[in-house]
């Protein structure tokens, strides 16, 4: 793949590749949430599924406001990388791997759900032909282009935790500003 398309525009990709699948899941979460609340409490535990029906019972404006505030980390990692790509000011890789990894990881959760609930749900369609083939092909060019190592996307794995509060106040913003 390096071939057709090098590892700076691979980065570059990333902003795209996210509001490609942010896309769906702003067009669809809305309908879905209203149509598939009784499959969701019939199918997880009450306590379970109120806190998905609370974090995820938005409008399409908020959820599009959420999706921004995420996007705002997302493009700030893209620039940061590019920056430690051309050896610039603020250059950082860890960053854009940690962002990278939770958006990587974000995928199973939505082919989860689909599994759990029996339903395509939003997200699950560019989880499946957009984030995961992306993101192995964005790690494996970076690693062989040495940018990043084994040790630094373990390194950068418990970082991703610190990235789900982003998330929430993401949600929380979008409920709040529409």
């Amino acid at each position: 793949m390096e071939q057709w398309i090098d590892l700076q525009t691979l980065i570059w990709l990333f902003p795209l590749m996210f509001i490609l699948h942010d896309f769906e899941e702003i067009i669809l979460i809305e309908k879905w949430m209203k149509g598939n609340s009784t499959r969701i409490y019939d199918v997880m535990p009450k306590r379970i599924a109120d806190k998905v029906m609370q974090q995820f019972s938005m409008s399409t404006a908020q959820f599009a406001v959420a999706v921004l505030v995420i996007f705002a980390f997302v493009s700030s990692s893209t620039v940061m990388a590019n920056q430690y790509m051309i050896q610039g000011f603020l250059g950082n890789i860890y960053f854009f791997t940690a962002v990278t990894l939770v958006f990587f990881l974000h995928a199973f959760t939505h082919i989860g759900q689909s599994i759990i609930l029996r339903s395509v749900t939003p997200g699950a369609v560019t989880s499946v032909i957009v984030i995961i083939p992306y993101s192995f092909v964005l790690y494996r060019s970076l690693l062989v282009n040495e940018v990043v190592t084994w040790k630094i996307i373990f390194l950068c794995l418990p970082f991703c935790l610190l990235l789900i509060p982003i998330v929430l106040l993401g949600h929380a913003i979008g409920k709040k500003v529409v």
